[in-house]
C-alpha cells in the first residue's frame, strides 16, 4: 500500500492489477495471463476469488493463459493453434 510499483515483486504487481480491475465491479473482465507471476498458493487464491466473482456477481471473464491447469475454472475453453481456433470444449 505504501510501496512504489517498481519496489513490488511481479506477483505483488499482478495482484494489485487484479484488485484494481475488479474494484468497480465490471460486467466483463479481460484477463491476460492473470496468474503468470504467481506461485501455486496465490494462483489458487486469485482463481478462487475470480471464480466467486463469476458465480456470485455474474461477472463475465475472458482469460488467456498457457496454464492448462486453470481450465477447470472455465465454462468454455477455446484452444488456439497458429492463430486459429483448434477446438472448443464446453
Amino acid at each position: 500500500m505504501f510501496h512504489y510499483p517498481h519496489k513490488l515483486s511481479g506477483g505483488e504487481q499482478q495482484r494489485v492489477t487484479i484488485a484494481r480491475a475488479i474494484a468497480n465491479s465490471p460486467k466483463v473482465l479481460l484477463l491476460d495471463e492473470p496468474t503468470g507471476d504467481l506461485d501455486t498458493v496465490n494462483t489458487r487464491r486469485v482463481m478462487a476469488l475470480l471464480h466467486n466473482l463469476n458465480r456470485e456477481q455474474k461477472m463475465t471473464m475472458i482469460m488467456v493463459t498457457h496454464d492448462v491447469s486453470l481450465k477447470h475454472f472455465a465454462h468454455r475453453v477455446v484452444y488456439m493453434r497458429d492463430g486459429k481456433v483448434a477446438r472448443i470444449e464446453t
